[in-house]
């Protein structure tokens, strides 16, 4: 018997080792494995044209680095009250943790854009309102759509 609880302590003693590794990075490493949060910019502007070529943009951050590995960022845009019609646009690296996709508004309303973001086993979505032309305030439905994805 006491052979067997020498053995479990052992094993607890080697466990406990391999679960407490330094989460101390290096200067440039990736920081995967911290509890840091994902932070995502939209730098898209809130008041756009109509009929012109928009840049939708956001910058992925995690502390003070640019997370320029993110393992995906899309631009999730739809139009108010029109959220079950969403256009998913796959998002675009360019440099120091900027991701962007082109799109064009044809009409003027008011729309909705998230922008999905996946990087070091994190996930968030924050949302932005874009105001595209002279949209008539009086038929903009309140967007209430919480975090949750539509398109896998």
């Amino acid at each position: 018997m006491k052979h067997i609880l020498a053995i479990l302590a052992l094993v607890t003693l080697a466990l406990v080792g391999c679960s407490s590794k330094d989460t101390t990075h290096d200067e440039g490493s990736h920081n995967e494995g911290t509890l840091e949060e994902i932070v995502v910019d939209i730098q898209t502007e809130e008041t756009l044209p109509v009929g012109e070529e928009i840049t939708l943009s956001a910058k992925v951050t995690q502390g003070e680095e640019a997370v320029n590995d993110a393992d995906k960022v899309e631009f999730e845009v739809w139009e108010s009250g029109m959220r079950d019609q969403s256009e998913m646009l796959e998002g675009t690296f360019t440099k120091d943790g900027v991701y962007e996709a082109n799109y064009t508004f044809d009409h003027d309303g008011v729309y909705y854009m998230f922008a999905h973001t996946t990087a070091r086993g994190l996930h968030v979505m924050p949302k932005q309102e874009l105001k595209v032309g002279n949209p008539d305030m009086s038929k903009v439905k309140p967007d209430d759509s919480d975090d949750s994805m539509h398109h896998e």
